[in-house]
């Protein structure tokens, strides 16, 4: 599982804030990309071009996917048994690091080069689904083509953008919180624990510190993954239809809550949070032993622990874990102007569903969707950090609420803003209410 939460395949995890130059790239093919595309898949028919009615006529995919060399080795062992098992269908297969592959998704797109198939994250989805760039899988879903019968329900639903079915979780993560063992049954301090409200979280943080001399948890408040559980805790959300599911209010309290923590010494000083807010995996305060507590994804505990000789723990985020939910680390999506959608749709079920496919793909990008398979594969796991985060995702399971719709287009900048915005307030040069203003009408300008 490691190449999905390292930093050059992290998209289990947050996906590194877009470069400036990458920023004004993604900015100019996008203003070019819009029309090529509606009028590229009008040109290819629609969702009416399949190539051929012979089951058995050569058939080339391409298909196109971020990750390192292990993830490469392994989506290519899973093919090649699909071409074992289908002879007639082959891969043209392209991959590249996370760095720049939306760049260069956006380009082959907008050129009229798009692989069928292609992995994407709930950073774009939307976007390209929009552009009706995706396929919608829903009559495949339906007709049982498609089959997520033992998928989570909150997972198949995450990659429904609009009414229609745009991309198939390849794996399934949600938010953990990872804590320092060894540090805490030096000390004899309790545990954290699941369900535990944020204030109770905060306290026994301010606890840890007064008594370790260690801050007893990261400041999350530049943390977009904690702003949605808590949002959601209040009966709020982060996205609702084409706008925002929170106000200004919402943001204040949010920042007010992490001053106070602040302010009591539960977390580092700003210089220390800043740190935090990297998301690089190996810079994560709990492994450098800034915090006791950071706030991550659950499957990223494996690499957390290549980083430090403590024992570490992982839980749900603070409140009501009904607020999370079976989150897609990635979908596989296929191209609504190929000229195979019913062999590409294929693909994704056997990727998603095949029990061998399921052993050679194993937790690469993330638990995998069907729980059938997830067992089999959990089973053979030996590594003991990865056993724990499959234990508490799959216990988790059992606790998770709907899921929310998939983010806006310009969700990656919302999240660069909520950075921004809530590093004002730590360093104090904004109080949490001018922060909040600041951070809403950046959100407003992002989703446009």
């Amino acid at each position: 599982m490691h190449p999905a939460s390292s930093p050059t395949a992290d998209a289990p995890r947050d996906h590194r804030t877009p470069s400036r130059r990458g920023r004004r790239l993604r900015a100019l093919v996008a203003a070019v990309v819009a029309l090529p595309l509606v009028l590229g898949a009008a040109a290819c028919g629609g969702e009416d071009n399949e190539a051929s009615t012979d089951p058995n006529a050569p058939v080339e995919l391409s298909i196109f996917w971020w990750g390192g060399e292990a993830r490469a080795n392994l989506t290519e062992q899973a093919l090649a048994l699909y071409t074992q098992k289908h002879p007639n269908v082959t891969f043209k297969k392209t991959w590249q690091a996370n760095q720049g592959y939306f760049d260069k998704l956006a380009t082959l797109t907008a050129g009229g080069d798009a692989p069928d198939i292609f992995q994407i994250d709930d950073n774009f989805l939307t976007e390209y689904a929009s552009r009706n760039t995706t396929l919608d899988l829903t009559s495949y879903k339906d007709e049982n083509k498609l089959d997520v019968t033992k998928f989570p329900e909150s997972l198949w639903q995450y990659g429904v953008v609009d009414g229609k079915l745009a991309g198939i979780a390849s794996g399934e993560n949600t938010q953990g919180l990872v804590y320092n063992k060894t540090l805490l049954q030096k000390h004899n301090l309790p545990e954290p624990t699941t369900g535990m409200t944020w204030e109770a979280f905060i306290s026994w943080a301010e606890q840890v510190s007064k008594t370790t001399g260690t801050p007893g948890t990261m400041d999350p408040s530049a943390d977009y993954k904690a702003f949605w559980v808590w949002l959601r805790q209040q009966g709020k959300d982060l996205y609702k239809g084409k706008d925002l599911g929170f106000d200004e209010a919402d943001v204040t309290r949010w920042f007010e809550l992490w001053k106070g923590a602040r302010d009591r010494g539960a977390t580092p000083t700003a210089d220390v949070i800043h740190e935090g807010n990297a998301t690089d995996i190996t810079k994560q305060l709990v492994v450098t032993g800034k915090a006791a507590t950071s706030f991550v994804w659950v499957n990223q505990l494996p690499e957390l622990k290549k980083n430090t000789k403590d024992e570490l723990g992982v839980i749900a985020y603070p409140g009501d874990p009904s607020a999370q939910w079976a989150r897609a680390s990635m979908y596989w999506s296929v191209f609504r102007g190929t000229k195979h959608k019913d062999v590409a749709v294929d693909v994704l079920n056997f990727l998603s569903n095949d029990p061998e496919a399921g052993k050679i793909l194993g937790t690469d990008r993330g638990l995998p969707s069907n729980l059938d398979v997830r067992k089999t594969v959990s089973d053979a796991v030996t590594d003991p950090a990865m056993k724990t985060s499959i234990q508490v995702e799959t216990d988790l399971a059992t606790k998770f609420g709907p899921s929310p719709q998939v983010p806006l287009k310009g969700h990656s900048k919302v999240r660069a803003e909520l950075i921004k915005s809530a590093e004002e307030a730590q360093y104090n040069r904004q109080t949490p209410a001018q922060a909040a203003a600041a951070f809403l009408t950046a959100c407003k300008s992002a989703i446009v």
